[in-house]
This record gives structure tokens, C-alpha cells and sequence, in this order.
């Protein structure tokens, strides 16, 4: 028996639920077939999702096809939830990409396909929809292929693969292709492993609605799909977190080595006093998870999605992150009570963010877009009985730096005695903010450098241009010094956060400080004669625009594509409805960080002062006849304990990466 977990995967509307229970209808798991639309779908059960008729949280279902025990975790299809999407990829054996034959691939289609290839997840695709007049299967297969592989091929064959499909498989890889050509044979254990190897993405077509194609992609799953072997020592992947109807903390994690059974320690001196495995809404408690088993564990504090336990390693900083942050507007409610609630929804779903200004007040989270907005407040009316408005949203700035420098923070009040030298260096686009040690064990010892690395990573660094988070630098410790009677590992903290700040400060005199903003990229379909419209509308808000090809489609409408700052772009789909009368349609997409296009106007806006933001200071501490003074930023450098490591000529010399 071979047993494999996929996560079910694709665009809003593709039919990705549809599909899961045709799946557990044809293996015998469903009696019926629900549906969406119905209300009744098997993996849709929180009745918000039944209100909206979409995915909004992951959900578990099993079942069994032959030699095939399958796990399946259906997942969202708006972009808005894409971070919970992306939490159950890491767990994942193989997925199921849902592909609309009608509407092709689509924005969002390619950010999945992307997402899936970071997390090196095999993937089969199911092209759904085929029963709609004017599909085209050779049509679709081909843009498959010219979009996401040529290795996307077409397994739907009942009788085995045909000839011309097999040379196709062997010739995704040329070790392979020419064994092919030498005996004229393929195995089906090495088209397994260019499965495995994502060289080859089988393509299956039909209709879920209609459970049209689907016994053959269950064949396909059963036949083409390999067990994995895993290590002997216990580990787990963390990809989950969520709350009962009665706020009882579950646990989801995929184990990944040996074997979990209740009362076994699985983080410091927690147990896993129950292991659950869920089937929709209903659960039954296990007395062991093998490799490979998902399960749900009540009870478990301060675990979170992407986390290892055990032997397993931690999984990669999640790729979708918010760009929209929104202040809580709390009515009449009470602000404990709201702070509470979203920390709650946060420990779910940690892409939140959820902050709290003493100064101002004032509650923070951040999200991905007004979908998900709206969600939110009705998780917050319905689960938690608070009725409660936000205002009208801001951009996530970000903030980086363009030339590199040599920072140094000093902490010395009296009895008390830290160093640091950082070298900060801009890193490409997208890399966000890595740490380093390049220092000599002899001007510091191992200790105070561990302590410098890890307060580097122990709070967000802001920038000095609005108080945005820093990315896009890699920080290397490169010199310092301590006492032998006096240092701690406080003064170390202290002396590193200064030491980033001091830097940044230099830079920013030098106007070598980046202000980045979130930028869209955008696919808008349009009518031909209102192609110039939309192309001087797209320049009007500071995007570019790819060369259009101008071939309607079926609709009658060209597309237009490129990017945009979220900022100016954001609110135009209101104005596309408003000049194509309801035809044309705007679809957007988060596309990372670029140069702010008006940075200027954006700081001057904020007013932010980074000297006076004392959590953050950018001054050190110096002691003098038995008591520490501050020491401002600029003149920090010439009062400094140690040598800079480096020249301003040898900066100006460094790369950049």
C-alpha cells in the first residue's frame, strides 16, 4: 500500500473542491456528491465557507483506491489566502494543480505553479471543465507546456501510455532519452522518478461536476506515484494552526520520520496527549502516526505553521507576504476583547501581523487584499461576537540600501560593555535580510558572536526613511570587542541593534537609503477599441505595460499585461467596470518589492524621526569618569573602541551582489 499526501491546488473557480469530491465519491468515501453551490461540499464545512461558496481555511479528507491510501488537503483558491495555501505545500508528497479548460491559465494559476516549484513538490494537473462548448484540449495542453514545462503531457490514456507520449517523457531528460533510444524501453519506475523530479507533470482532462476523467486521474495518482522513504528518527512539519468551536488549539503536522504516539515529548516538555485524525469535520483519536500520517494535536503552546519538530527542520520564510495594513476600528467593542480575538485568528495564521500602538491606541494587522478583509470581519462577528470596521488601509513600505557601509553601536553604561561592527551590504531584489559572521574568534569569542547573530534576527530591522522593515541586506558581523568583567549578553543586544541603525543613519546622509514599495503585476482584458484607454491609464499610474499582442479571445477581449505600484493601481478595477460597461476584467497580483515611485512625497508624509525613536535608537552609550553619557550617531565613529574594518575606499570597491 502505497500512501502519499497532496494538496489539492489552483485558481478561484477552477473547480478544486468540485474535484475532491468527485475524488471521494468515485474511491466510495461519499455516498453523494456534494457541492459548492449546495452548501453541502464535503471539505467545505465552516459555515462561512458555505455563505461564500470558496475555500477559505485547508481542510483533511482521506480515502483509498486500490493500492493507494491517499491523504488530501483541499486549500484556497484566492490569492487572498495564498499564505495558508503556501503553510500545507511544505508537508506535501505530490499536488493536484486544477486548471479551468474554459478560462486556461490564469494569473494566479502561475503564482501557485511558481510556489510549487520553490517547495519542489511533483505536481499532477487535472484540466477541468472540458464539458464547456468550445474547449480545447490540444489548445490547453499546449499552453501548458509554453507557460509552465514541456514536460507537461497528457496521461490520460486507459491502455498504457502511447508510443509518441513515451518518447516525449524520455525526452525531458538526455541520460534518459538516450537509454530510450539504445532499447527502445521505458520503465514505469524511472517515469516515476522524472515525476518525482518534476521533469514530467501528467495532464489529465475532464469535468469534476460531472465526474467526467476523474477515474482516471485516481488510475494515474495510484499507478504513477511513489511512496517516500523516510529516516528512522522522529520528526514532524508543523503546517497548521487552528481553533475548535469551543478556542481547543490544534496542531496539524505531517510527521516526517519515525513514528508519534500519545504522551510522546514533542517540544521542550510538551506531550502529545491526543493525536487526531480528521475526515472533514470528524476525527478519530490514533494510538500511533506513522511517517508520512498527518494528524491534529490538542493542546500544544507556541508552535507555529512551517515549524519542525523533532529531527525535521523548520520549512523556508514564507514567499506570499501582505502589502495592504489596516488599523482596527473597534465601535463600541471593547479593545482587550479585540486584541485577544486577533491574536487569536494571528496564531493561526501568523502572515497577520497583528500589532498594538500604546502610543496611538491603536490596532494593526496586515492581509493580502479586501477579500480577505472582509473575511476577517466576519470571523471576528461570527466566531468571536465583535462587531468591528477598519479604516481605509495603507502600504507596507519597505526599505533598503544601496551602497554598503560600516556600522558601529557602543553600549557602556557603568559596569557594563559592548562593541559591534556590522557590514551592511545591499543583496538582490527579493533576498530579504540575512545575517553573517566574518570575525576572528580572537578579537571576539564565539559566545558574543552568537549573540550578535541572533539579535540580529530577534526583532524586525526598521530602516530610517519612514520606520519601514529593512530587506534586501546581508549584515555581517565584522569586528568588536568585550569586557571580560563587564559584558553581557544584554550590552550585546544593545550594542547590535546600534551598530544598524548608526549605518543606516550614515547611508541615509549620503541619500543611499532605498524606499521600496509592493508592486502588482496585472493581466487586463479590454475590448480592441478600448486598448488605448487602458494603456494610457496604465502609464497615468506609473506601471509599465508589456508590448499587447492583440488576438481576442473568445470573449472578444485583448489582454494587457505588466506591473504596477499597489498604491495607484489598487482601486482601478472600479474603473474598468465603469468603462467597459462590466466586460473587461483586471486581475492582480502581489509581484515583490520595487523603488517606491514617489519616495519623496511618501517620507515626507510619514515625518518620520529615526533619533527620536528610542527603541531604535541609532546613538550609543559611553562611560566617562564612572558614568555613561549618550553619544550621538555622527560622532559615534571617531569615539569608537575598536578600528573600522574596513576603509570608505574599500567600501566603495565591495560588489554588489
Amino acid at each position: 500500500m502505497t500512501h502519499i499526501v497532496t494538496g489539492i491546488v489552483a485558481h478561484v473557480d477552477a473547480g478544486k473542491t468540485t474535484l475532491s469530491e468527485a475524488l471521494l465519491y468515485r474511491s466510495g468515501e461519499l455516498r453523494q456528491l456534494g457541492r459548492v453551490d449546495n452548501g453541502d461540499a464535503f471539505l467545505d464545512p465552516d459555515e462561512l465557507e458555505k455563505q461564500r461558496g470558496i475555500t477559505i481555511f485547508s481542510h483533511e479528507a482521506n480515502l483509498q483506491y486500490h493500492e493507494l491510501k491517499l491523504t488530501m488537503l483541499d486549500t484556497p483558491g484566492h490569492v487572498d489566502f495564498a499564505a495558508q495555501t503556501e503553510q500545507v505545500l511544505s508537508v506535501l508528497d505530490y499536488a493536484i494543480l486544477v486548471v479551468s479548460g474554459t478560462d486556461g491559465i490564469q494569473g494566479y494559476t502561475r503564482t501557485l505553479w511558481r510556489l510549487l516549484a520553490r517547495y519542489h513538490v511533483p505536481v499532477f494537473i487535472f484540466v477541468n471543465k472540458m464539458d464547456v462548448t468550445g474547449t480545447d484540449r490540444d489548445q490547453v495542453l499546449a499552453q501548458l507546456q509554453a507557460n509552465f514545462a514541456a514536460g507537461c503531457l497528457d496521461f490520460t490514456a486507459t491502455d498504457g501510455l502511447s508510443e509518441a507520449t513515451i518518447e516525449d517523457v524520455a525526452s525531458q531528460d538526455d541520460d534518459v532519452l538516450a537509454d530510450f533510444l539504445e532499447t527502445g524501453q521505458l520503465s514505469d519506475d524511472m517515469v516515476r522518478q522524472l515525476i518525482q523530479r518534476r521533469e514530467v507533470f501528467p495532464c489529465y482532462f475532464g469535468s469534476a461536476l460531472k465526474v467526467d476523467g476523474v477515474d482516471a486521474l485516481l488510475a494515474g495518482l495510484d499507478h504513477w506515484t511513489a511512496a517516500t522513504a523516510y529516516p528512522a528518527e522522529f520528526g514532524a512539519q508543523v503546517f497548521k494552526i487552528s481553533h475548535t468551536d469551543k478556542h481547543e488549539r490544534l496542531t496539524w503536522v505531517r510527521v516526517t520520520g519515525g513514528e508519534l504516539k500519545p504522551k510522546d515529548v514533542v517540544l521542550g516538555d510538551q506531550k502529545a496527549n491526543q493525536l487526531r485524525q480528521y475526515n472533514g469535520e470528524k476525527f478519530t483519536a490514533q494510538p500511533v502516526i506513522h511517517a508520512g500520517e498527518v494528524c491534529a494535536i490538542p493542546g500544544l503552546t507556541a508552535t507555529q505553521p512551517g515549524q519542525g519538530l523533532g529531527n525535521q527542520a523548520n520549512a523556508e520564510t514564507p514567499a506570499m507576504q501582505p502589502v495592504l495594513t489596516y488599523a482596527l476600528d473597534p465601535q463600541a467593542e471593547d479593545l482587550h476583547a479585540c486584541l485577544a480575538a486577533l491574536r487569536e485568528l494571528e496564531d493561526e495564521d501568523p502572515q497577520l501581523h497583528v500589532s498594538w500602538s500604546s502610543q496611538l491606541q491603536e490596532l494593526r494587522v496586515q492581509i493580502m487584499g479586501d477579500v480577505q478583509l472582509e473575511i476577517l470581519q466576519q470571523i471576528l462577528a461570527d466566531r468571536f461576537h465583535l462587531t468591528v470596521g477598519f479604516d481605509a488601509g495603507s502600504i507596507l513600505y519597505r526599505e533598503t540600501i544601496t551602497h554598503a557601509v560600516e556600522g558601529v553601536g557602543h553600549f557602556e553604561p557603568l559596569r557594563h560593555y559592548a562593541e559591534v561592527h556590522v557590514l551592511m551590504q545591499p543583496t538582490p531584489r527579493g533576498s530579504g535580510l540575512t545575517v553573517a559572521a566574518d570575525c576572528s574568534l580572537e578579537v571576539l569569542g564565539k559566545n558574543w558572536q552568537h549573540q550578535v547573530l541572533t539579535n540580529l534576527q530577534a526583532k524586525t530591522q526598521l530602516g530610517v526613511l519612514v520606520g519601514a522593515p529593512l530587506t534586501d541586506v546581508r549584515i555581517t558581523l565584522v569586528t568588536g570587542r568585550a569586557s571580560i568583567v563587564h559584558s553581557v549578553g544584554g550590552d550585546f543586544r544593545e550594542a547590535t541593534w546600534r551598530s544598524v541603525r548608526q549605518g543606516l543613519m550614515m547611508l541615509k546622509t549620503q541619500q543611499q537609503c532605498q524606499l521600496l514599495e509592493p508592486w502588482y503585476r496585472f493581466r487586463l482584458e479590454v475590448s480592441q477599441d478600448q486598448l488605448g484607454r487602458a494603456m494610457s491609464d496604465i502609464q497615468r499610474l506609473h506601471g509599465e505595460f508589456d508590448t499587447p499582442d492583440g488576438t481576442p479571445n473568445a470573449a472578444g477581449l485583448v489582454a494587457l499585461t505588466g506591473v504596477a505600484p499597489v498604491s495607484e493601481i489598487q482601486g482601478y478595477s472600479q474603473e474598468v467596470r465603469a468603462y467597459t460597461h462590466g466586460q473587461g476584467q483586471l486581475e492582480c497580483l502581489i509581484d515583490g518589492y520595487r523603488p517606491c515611485h514617489n519616495a519623496a512625497e511618501v517620507v515626507a508624509a510619514q515625518a518620520y524621526d529615526p533619533v527620536a525613536d528610542l527603541p531604535n535608537t541609532p546613538d550609543s552609550v559611553f562611560c566617562a569618569h564612572g558614568a555613561g553619557y549618550p553619544v550621538k550617531w555622527d560622532q559615534v565613529p571617531s569615539m569608537a573602541h575598536v578600528s573600522y574594518a574596513y576603509t570608505a575606499a574599500e567600501l566603495d570597491q565591495l560588489p554588489l551582489d
